[in-house]
């Protein structure tokens, strides 16, 4: 999942970066308003986790301005905790959800986790396609052989293709995605990354759950019977 984090406090935006990153979230952080909303306009993000009192634009001017130019990205504002007028104007803008300073890392996962599900549709933390099973929350990975142990990167990238079978990843979008910064294109670490992968969770290599579409990308190709 890729998260924007506009904070200026630099002590805030640290500790909230590594816990993140630490449950496998790609995470962009920036201490502007002018940056955050440059960012969250210019770039695709899972959840955007917005401060309300910034330098250059405040954090409720960046997310009427969202919502007016139809961007319908999960937003989670970040508040003081006696600042009821704004959470009450930041609801009433488009906010997914707030959170009042100081806050638990657990409680923003489980509101992030939340705010995602919401805004795709999505009623459980877990994907399957017949017997393979993927838990967001508990990052569990389970086939007809039991469970599977995957690194980071690789729980990741499964998660990225299972949340939409059927379409086609080019790499470079799965460099972005899954390892959140620019990348040599010319890389081979994505086809690495699903070799491991298929390796790890293709029970039946003739018919390959990670497709490759040939001069484009890969694909999840669900196999679970309707």
């Amino acid at each position: 999942m890729k998260v924007l984090f506009v904070e200026d406090d630099r002590k805030i935006a640290s500790f909230v970066k590594k816990g993140l990153r630490e449950q496998g979230f790609v995470v962009d952080t920036c201490e502007d308003g002018d940056e955050g909303y440059a960012l969250a306009v210019g770039q695709a993000y899972d959840v955007i986790l917005l401060d309300i009192m910034l330098p250059g634009l405040d954090g409720l001017t960046i997310l009427r301005q969202l919502r007016e130019a139809k961007h319908n990205v999960p937003v989670i504002l970040l508040t003081a905790r006696s600042a009821l007028n704004e959470r009450v104007e930041g609801l009433n803008l488009g906010a997914d959800d707030y959170l009042s300073k100081p806050f638990y890392i657990e409680e923003l996962l489980a509101r992030i986790h939340a705010v995602t599900r919401r805004g795709t549709g999505q009623q459980l933390s877990i994907l399957q396609d017949g017997e393979l099973a993927v838990n967001l929350i508990t990052r569990e990975v389970r086939t007809a052989k039991g469970g599977v142990e995957l690194t980071a990167r690789e729980f990741n990238l499964l998660a990225l293709l299972m949340r939409s079978p059927g379409r086609v990843f080019t790499r470079t979008q799965i460099l972005e995605h899954v390892w959140g910064y620019c990348y040599d294109p010319q890389t081979n670490v994505v086809d690495v990354y699903i070799r491991r992968l298929r390796a790890k969770v293709d029970v039946e290599p003739d018919r390959p759950r990670i497709e490759t579409v040939r001069g484009v990308g890969y694909r999840f190709n669900a196999q679970a019977k309707e």
